[in-house]
């Protein structure tokens, strides 16, 4: 079978504290594997800091005999740490995102206060352009630019999956806010746009699922149940969903952990470098996210 349309193996792993979907995508024949959007463990409360789910990866990459291929990140996460530094030093793998990154990292290291950070993305090993496409094992894979949530968000299509991010939800959820500095709620339209026009056996994997009404987390969906379904889509016009979103992106508070895990995210992953007391420290900006609802 064609790499290009041979279907891919997809676990997806979730962890319940951020509401985020992990995956690992492999290809058996080859015995290899990518993993995407993995979470690094962090409790604001206390500052801990943990690698419980990202070993959770690893335990199943190991248990298949599987290689890490790549560590694939989306976008820069505002709700949760990413892990994808902290697997490249266990596995060696190439850790990517999308070249965009750099247009986020210039924002955001001006709200950090950050004149001497390196805003070229040099962080991660690969930066993907919109259309580039790269292998794992005989998968081809190849990526989508899908901003609107972000100026940096992608896509990852390989075989028959797209892996959407924070694009469409579950059709039950709706679709992802656009008030993040850099977000438009006109972009992420044409960003759906795009990936419902992908062939309708493509399956579209989230990246967080938030249970409504308490359902058991979900994270797979179709090209189908999206256009019939989606809360925010299903018989709406462009003006109709960007007024939907921008009116519903008004009532939002920021994600708890907006201010922490940028810093984080837009470093690959990388904790701050311990100070001379042998600690990490976060960085707190006050007032930089003027007009966000209060949570």
């Amino acid at each position: 079978m064609a790499s290009s349309t041979r279907r891919p193996d997809v676990q997806g792993f979730f962890d319940p504290r951020t509401g985020s979907v992990q995956y690992v995508v492999g290809d058996p024949e080859a015995r290899a594997c990518a993993i995407i959007d993995p979470v690094l463990d962090f409790e604001e409360k206390s500052g801990a800091t943990g690698t419980g789910n990202a070993d959770r990866l690893l335990a199943y990459v190991a248990e298949r005999g599987w290689t890490v291929a790549w560590i694939l990140d989306t976008h820069p996460h505002a709700d949760h740490f990413s892990a994808a530094g902290y697997l490249k030093d266990r596995t060696g793998a190439p850790t990517a995102i999308g070249e965009q990154v750099v247009a986020v990292q210039r924002l955001w290291k001006d709200i950090y206060h950050w004149p001497d950070f390196p805003a070229d993305g040099s962080q991660w090993d690969r930066l993907f352009a919109d259309g580039d496409r790269f292998r794992i094992g005989g998968l081809e894979a190849r990526v989508m630019f899908s901003p609107g949530h972000t100026l940096a968000s992608i896509t990852y299509v390989v075989g028959d999956a797209a892996f959407i991010h924070d694009t469409l939800f579950m059709p039950d959820s709706g679709t992802a806010r656009t008030d993040f500095p850099g977000g438009s709620a006109t972009q992420l339209w044409q960003s759906i746009q795009a990936i419902l026009a992908l062939p309708e056996h493509t399956r579209l994997f989230t990246g967080h699922d938030y249970r409504p009404e308490g359902r058991q987390p979900c994270w797979e969906s179709s090209i189908g149940a999206q256009k019939r379904e989606n809360a925010h889509l299903a018989g709406k016009s462009e003006a109709e969903f960007v007024a939907l979103r921008q009116a519903r992106d008004r009532t939002l508070p920021m994600p708890r952990l907006i201010l922490h895990a940028l810093q984080v995210n837009i470093r690959a992953g990388r904790l701050p470098e311990p100070e001379s007391n042998g600690r990490r420290y976060l960085k707190m900006p006050l007032d930089a996210l003027e007009g966000a609802a209060w949570g």
